[in-house]
């Protein structure tokens, strides 16, 4: 078993304590990174004790272990998956090399970037939820957004030591800048649009968690093949706890979707005001939050056609999904993939080097893995009888990023018109009032086993524990 030494500051499995220089550059920025977590992580919750789950191997078996601890303390560190002996470099112009431990120099610009952009998405999402504690909708939730933050903080730490160990000052300097940026920030924003768009609210957040925690599982997915090992070693590792954020996004909507049906039954009504009187999110309402979480969030894979991506290919920087089980050559020349680009009017699809498409690639494992979740939501309607469906938008629709920016599509892929755009968004996106009526239902509750009026109760507690168990004691 791959054990965590957590006798030392830094508690790791690398053997920080033979690298001095590392040793005491971590160390130098640990305070820092504390100061943040103070600054702008998570309101209000520094005095208590959350039961929270710490990873105490990387061995998939006996991983972590839970108990209550004060967040302020939590043991971030750095923890890698287990080197395999002789890894070979399985795509791009490099296939069947040995895999790096060193970053050679002629990508050592590009893989900076990359590492740079991931780690920027942790601190991100940290300091957009840092008020939705406030407005907890039971014990439970509360306790689910707080094991979310500090492995945010910890998947921060991941990169930040790639940083430093591998690129000496310009890492220093990055890993720094890190804690400089602050999402949403008019004049220092986060490198992302998404991780600069507010979370003011719990379904924002469950939304979020399902959809683009899940962009946050392609990308690792993605890093974890790359041929510089301790890149794809860190993100494996870290995969094993984003699966816990995208069940609490996945779950969250389910509830409340549960609960909006079982009034809808009650009332005998679809009529959203009524819903809205009774103190639940109507379906509509619903729909429209999945369709902005789902545009903003596929714009993360970045544009359609990108010079970059092939690079980072090519370079044996970045793969695909599941490069391991693709049956091809694993370097894609004269290989060709379909991207959409308006012609007309209309929508077509045109061929380009599958390379220069490899964002568009994952863009689409992402979307078929996300629209599978809809699906599992809509068991939810349907095992209440009400007869509706949520969808997922078409993938033009509400893009900012690549060839479709800018382009008014609808949610089910028609091109059409500012007229049309302007008589329906009100039903498609979100509106100020939607969001506002959202806002209104947002009332702490946190007594044990008490849940807020607008979404049900958990199936079960967490790590086998009771639903009403006492996840935080407020000091």
């Amino acid at each position: 078993m791959q054990s965590i030494n957590y006798s030392e500051k830094i508690p790791n499995n690398v053997n920080l304590s033979e690298d001095r220089t590392l040793q005491r550059a971590l160390e130098g920025w640990q305070p820092n990174f504390i100061d943040w977590w103070d600054d702008i992580g998570p309101d209000g919750s520094t005095q208590s004790d959350v039961y929270l789950r710490t990873a105490v191997s990387v061995d998939p078996q006996g991983w972590a272990q839970f108990g209550h601890v004060k967040m302020r303390d939590y043991r971030w560190g750095i923890f890698l998956n287990p080197a395999i002996e002789d890894r070979k470099i399985h795509f791009g112009d490099h296939l069947g090399e040995n895999a790096w431990n060193e970053v050679p120099g002629e990508y050592r610009a590009n893989l900076r970037r990359i590492i740079v952009t991931q780690g920027d998405t942790e601190p991100a999402s940290v300091e957009q939820q840092r008020h939705l504690g406030l407005t907890a909708p039971s014990m439970y939730d509360l306790r689910n957004l707080y094991q979310i933050n500090v492995e945010e903080g910890r998947h921060l730490w991941a990169m930040v030591y790639l940083l430093q160990k591998h690129f000496g000052r310009d890492g220093r300097e990055e890993a720094q800048a890190l804690l400089e940026r602050r999402s949403g920030d008019e004049n220092n924003p986060r490198i992302l649009g998404a991780f600069n768009e507010a979370t003011p609210d719990w379904l924002s957040f469950f939304m979020f968690t399902y959809f683009t925690d899940r962009d946050g599982k392609f990308q690792l997915c993605a890093l974890s093949e790359s041929a510089f090992d301790p890149l794809a070693r860190t993100t494996k590792f870290m995969l094993t706890e984003e699966a816990h954020h995208m069940f609490v996004g996945e779950s969250g909507i389910s509830r409340i979707l549960q609960r909006t049906c079982q009034v809808m039954n009650e009332l005998k009504t679809d009529d959203a005001q009524k819903l809205r009187a009774a103190g639940v999110i109507d379906l509509p309402t619903l729909q429209r939050y999945l369709n902005f979480h789902f545009s903003v969030t596929i714009d993360l894979f970045g544009a359609d056609e990108s010079s970059n991506a092939a690079t980072f290919y090519s370079s044996g920087l970045k793969g695909r999904y599941e490069e391991g089980k693709r049956n091809d050559d694993h370097q894609l020349r004269g290989q060709f993939y379909k991207v959409l680009e308006v012609r007309e009017g209309r929508l077509v699809e045109k061929e380009v080097p599958m390379l220069n498409a490899l964002n568009e690639v994952l863009r689409d494992d992402y979307i078929k893995d996300s629209i599978a979740g809809v699906g599992r939501w809509n068991k939810v309607i349907e095992k209440a009888g009400i007869p509706f469906q949520l969808t997922a938008p078409h993938k033009a629709f509400h893009r900012n990023i690549g060839a479709l920016a800018g382009v008014k599509v609808s949610p089910d892929g028609r091109v059409v018109n500012d007229a049309e755009w302007h008589a329906n968004v009100a039903h498609w996106l979100p509106t100020d009032q939607d969001r506002a009526f959202v806002g209104a239902l947002m009332g702490r509750v946190v007594e044990p086993g008490k849940f807020a009026n607008w979404i049900a109760p958990p199936a079960m507690g967490i790590n086998r524990q009771a639903v009403d168990f006492e996840y935080i004691r407020f000091n």
